[in-house]
């Protein structure tokens, strides 16, 4: 059911049956490192390139999700993935072994909950019993297409964020045992003309706010009806930036409710200057750290917004400036209404 202008509401309320996440060793030694189901020890994963890296990533991630819901490939009626390696490859090259039918998706870093909004919606209206969902990003891949290749070893400002090394995937269904989808706000594309790729932060706030502001308009509730909110991959600038914005609109936000993936999954002393980013960042701290302490009843409502800057390396290098989007989620488990 739509509910105002941007918003899915699930009756059936959709189950996240089970969830897969992996990582890479900047990302086993974290401050989550335990909430991943495997990580590796190098970056290469035995294979010859890190983009082949990348979709092994996200094909072991696949892989652990359909073995822990107790399923076998066959079962999988629709993977909706992607990520942001060139015409989102690693994701397609993946999906050759899982053998399932595939719609891919490009939402830059908010395709995690992108997937798990049309994923909700396909389950929500019966179109399917199961559908996979994730995606994945690797820290020098990433590096590579978007910025400087790693081997130059360039120095960064502190604006700049750590592309995580990492996949999540998530198996949604019609029934089940499991934390639940109960809606979702989708993104529009904001502007506000910044062009630094090494800001993405400062960038893709504006859109996390407009999401927050929209879904809170068009289900008519405000923030105290979450136990938290939390944004993909804003970082610590974005991430202030943000909270300033909503603060300002007349929310009334804490630092408590109000978290960023992005700040979550490395240590204090890692050198990620402002924070993890990437496709990998919100998938894996989502469906691994979040929703382990949401079964461990810690919190029972949670609104994750997804958001990515939409650039490519061709914009950038035609001098335009930076589009961007959030995608908001609420999952809800353990007695909520």
């Amino acid at each position: 059911m739509l509910k105002g202008h941007r918003t899915w509401m699930f009756e059936n309320k959709p189950v996240i049956i089970s969830t897969g996440t992996i990582g890479g060793p900047f990302e086993a030694n974290g401050q989550i490192a335990e909430d991943f189901d495997l990580l590796h020890e190098d970056l290469w994963l035995g294979q010859d390139t890190y983009e082949q890296a990348q979709t092994v990533l996200f094909e072991e991630s696949c892989q652990k999700a359909i073995e822990k819901a107790g399923l076998q490939k066959e079962d999988i009626q629709f993977i909706l993935a992607g990520d942001l390696i060139n015409q989102i490859t690693c994701t397609s090259f993946a999906c050759r072994t899982l053998e399932a039918p595939y719609l891919g998706l490009f939402g830059a870093c908010s395709t995690s909950m992108e997937g798990l909004a049309m994923g909700a919606f396909i389950v929500n209206g019966k179109g399917a019993k199961y559908v996979l969902t994730g995606t994945a990003s690797h820290n020098a891949a990433v590096e590579k297409q978007f910025r400087y290749p790693t081997e130059y070893g360039g120095q960064k400002p502190p604006t700049a964020q750590w592309t995580v090394t990492g996949a999540g995937s998530a198996i949604l269904s019609d029934q089940g045992e499991g934390p639940y989808v109960t809606s979702a706000t989708i993104g529009k594309v904001i502007d506000m003309g910044l062009s630094d790729p090494f800001n993405m932060g400062g960038a893709m706030a504006p859109a996390a706010v407009d999401t927050i502001e929209a879904h809170l308009r068009d289900r008519k509730i405000d923030p105290s009806y979450y136990d938290l909110i939390v944004t993909g991959d804003l970082g610590e600038i974005g991430h202030h930036i943000a909270l300033d914005l909503l603060n300002k609109h007349g929310f009334s936000f804490t630092k408590e409710k109000f978290q960023d993936c992005g700040m979550m999954i490395y240590r204090d002393g890692q050198p990620v200057l402002a924070g993890a980013s990437g496709c990998g960042c919100s998938a894996t701290v989502v469906y691994g750290h979040l929703l382990n302490r949401m079964k461990k009843g810690e919190f029972k409502k949670m609104l994750v917004v997804a958001t990515g800057a939409l650039l490519s390396p061709l914009t950038f290098q035609q001098n335009e400036t930076i589009p961007c989007i959030a995608h908001a989620v609420s999952i809800e488990y353990g007695g909520a209404e």
